[in-house]
């Protein structure tokens, strides 16, 4: 059966939520949480699938993406808050519980509700983003991945990572895209969305608001729990920002995990997209 994609407003944690919602009303509530730089179109291929395969799909734009609100501090994009954002949407949704699926900061979002939240979350899917204290440990002791993570520290700087990454049209955001991911990934009408998105008033420093909340509060990170919820990490090899042995890791802190690595980049939902809505179909079954 196909579903319509549905756009709504949902006001959540104090602020509002652009939501796609796809899928029968009474189906099993599934959370997509995408990262940066995307907004809910990097679900695309995911939405339709899990909606005809009896799911109900809540796909937000994350707060300070795309349509959703963009409050102003650097502190408002706490994991903390963010973690808040989802469960206000279980909340608005009926949902005692529900699956997250996450990826890139997406997934943060979803490790930090499955440690903390386990009574909400059923199962939580993890696309390419280790477990916080995996990721926080290879930073203090990885140069490699102190290297693959030079962005992180760059986006510190005040006002000057917006400016750059907007000029030209937003050229550097495309050829990040383009340059990290396999040919034909990302086509130009795509790019033209995302380019859209970022140019929204306020967006691209809420987004990189994101980065600077870690860093200045990384208690965040090394306060992540053990995982006692199922949790399925799905992850593309050829990540250019994420070495792949930090998925195997972080299965140290599930105690139901399990790990599949596909022939991908980091943006493996996208690339893989069959595999990994199957993957997703037979996890969240």
């Amino acid at each position: 059966m196909t579903y319509e994609l549905e756009h709504h407003d949902v006001p959540t944690n104090g602020i509002r939520l652009h939501v796609v919602q796809c899928g029968p009303l009474d189906g099993p509530l599934v959370v997509l949480l995408h990262g940066f730089p995307e907004f809910w179109y990097a679900w695309r291929y995911q939405i339709p699938a899990l909606a005809a395969a009896g799911f109900r799909v809540w796909a937000p734009d994350q707060r300070g993406y795309n349509l959703s609100d963009k409050p102003p501090r650097a502190d408002d994009y706490r994991l903390d808050e963010l973690a808040a954002d989802v469960l206000g949407l279980l909340d608005a949704a009926g949902a005692e519980t529900a699956t997250v699926v996450g990826h890139d900061w997406g997934a943060a979002v979803a490790w930090h509700l499955a440690a903390h939240h386990p009574q909400r979350v059923r199962r939580a899917a993890i696309l390419n983003v280790p477990h916080p204290r995996v990721f926080g440990e290879a930073l203090r002791r990885s140069a490699s991945q102190r290297g693959k993570s030079w962005y992180v520290f760059f986006f510190q700087l005040p006002w000057l990572p917006e400016q750059l990454v907007s000029l030209r049209g937003w050229w550097a955001g495309r050829q990040t895209l383009r340059r990290t991911s396999r040919r034909g990934t990302f086509s130009e009408a795509d790019l033209n969305r995302y380019a859209a998105a970022w140019a929204r008033p306020g967006a691209m420093p809420s987004m990189i608001n994101w980065y600077r909340a870690a860093l200045r509060r990384p208690r965040q990170l090394s306060q992540t729990r053990q995982v006692t919820v199922p949790v399925h990490i799905i992850w593309g090899v050829k990540d250019a920002f994420l070495n792949a042995e930090l998925a195997q890791q972080s299965l140290t802190w599930c105690e139901q995990g399990q790990l599949t690595y596909l022939p991908a980049t980091h943006w493996v939902q996208h690339e893989e997209a069959e595999k990994v809505n199957q993957l997703l179909i037979d996890f969240l079954r």
